[in-house]
Formats: C-alpha cells, structure tokens, sequence
C-alpha cells in the first residue's frame, strides 16, 4: 500500500513544482522579460553616460581656455572676427532629390 503512495506523492510534487516555474509567480517568462527589460536600461544607461562625460569634458573645455569659448561663439551664435568674412553655403532640397 505505502509502495504507490511515495511515487504518486513525488509525481505530484513534481507536477506542482513544474507549475510553479512555468506559470506560478515569477515563471520563467518573467525572468526572460525581466532580463530583457534589464539589458534595454544598462543600454540607455551606456548611452546618458557617454552624453555625461561629453558634456563634462565640454564643460572643462569652456572652464580652461578661450578656443572652446570662441569655437561656440562661432557655430552657435554665429560671430565672426574683424576683417573676417561669413560664408553661409544654403543646399537645395529640391536639387538633391533628383
């Protein structure tokens, strides 16, 4: 009598156990898009901190020296020395689609 009643109680076991990773809380499927969800932030995280060290770096360059300064004073504001001459080159969209 005890001889079928261990394995039908660790057949049971067993069932409930594969359940429980496959559909119970915290499946397998959850992991799975747990990790993906992971990967996809370490990549945005990758990304805001390249943008960080480059503003950084930026930053240190403006601090220290004039060439940083009159670098952005020419392609942000548009400024040009005495006796220099400003040349703005305009593409046509409409010739570049042909």
């Amino acid at each position: 009598m005890i001889r079928w009643k261990l394995p039908l109680l660790l057949l049971a076991i067993l069932g409930f156990l594969q359940y429980s990773l496959w559909y119970g809380k915290n499946n397998v499927y959850d992991y799975q898009d747990n990790m993906q969800v992971l990967a996809d932030l370490h990549a945005e995280n990758d990304k805001l901190k390249a943008r960080n060290e480059q503003m950084f770096a930026e930053i240190n360059d403006l601090q220290r020296g004039s060439d940083a300064i009159e670098e952005r004073a020419r392609s942000h504001l548009g400024m040009v020395k005495p006796n220099e001459y400003f040349y703005r080159i305009i593409i046509d969209s409409n010739a570049q689609k042909q």
